[in-house]
């Protein structure tokens, strides 16, 4: 198990261990967030390298961050075999929801944003990845009722997540979730995004 600082809990929900993140998951978080958010995180990374750095260089230096979105600070982990098998990546949005730098982001990024702004003050669900062994064994819908939890320790009002429609996995784990579709907005693909159609806003609220 990984070198935790004192104050770090560890929940225990059903056969899972989950506890927050520290810096040294920065290399998983990574490479999970990228598998998650079918290769943008990636090719985010990559304009941002500089000449020596590959794009999981710059996503390590990512999730090492104390702040910003992408921040262990905001990530929790699921443990199996002293290894991490899947992560939560979460947090509440900014109310209100700021976009006037909208023109300066990437055009592909640009209806995440605008989603992201018709969610203000909700805990948002960035992103939930699951490694390949521990699929298909119910962890990612347990990921999503603890970032229920969070949510409402938040003092959230509601929760919120984008995905793509053409992702029916993902879809389906948000409408099992009790998550309805809230709004959307076209893709803007790029070399190797592996979808098309729209992205969805869902959203639950929280009683």
């Amino acid at each position: 198990m990984k070198n935790l600082e004192s104050h770090h809990r560890i929940w225990r929900i059903a056969d899972l261990d989950i506890r927050p993140a520290v810096k040294a998951d920065a290399d998983d978080l990574a490479r999970l967030i990228d598998a998650a958010g079918e290769g943008i995180p990636r090719w985010l990374w990559s304009r941002s390298a500089e000449p020596g750095q590959t794009p999981m260089d710059v996503g390590r230096e990512r999730a090492a961050r104390e702040v910003g979105g992408f921040s262990y600070r905001n990530a929790w982990v699921v443990e199996a075999d002293d290894q991490v098998a899947a992560m939560l990546l979460g947090y509440p949005l900014d109310d209100p929801y700021e976009i006037d730098d909208l023109e300066e982001l990437p055009v592909p990024v640009r209806p995440l944003i605008l989603l992201e702004s018709q969610a203000p003050g909700s805990w948002y669900v960035n992103a939930i990845a699951v490694r390949e062994p521990w699929r298909r064994q119910g962890i990612a819908s347990r990921l999503m009722a603890f970032a229920e939890e969070r949510g409402r320790q938040a003092g959230a009002q509601a929760m919120s997540g984008i995905v793509a429609e053409e992702n029916q996995a993902s879809v389906g784990l948000c409408r099992r979730s009790g998550y309805v579709v809230e709004a959307r907005r076209p893709v803007v693909a790029f070399e190797d995004f592996p979808y098309a159609g729209d992205w969805l806003l869902f959203r639950k609220p929280l009683g």
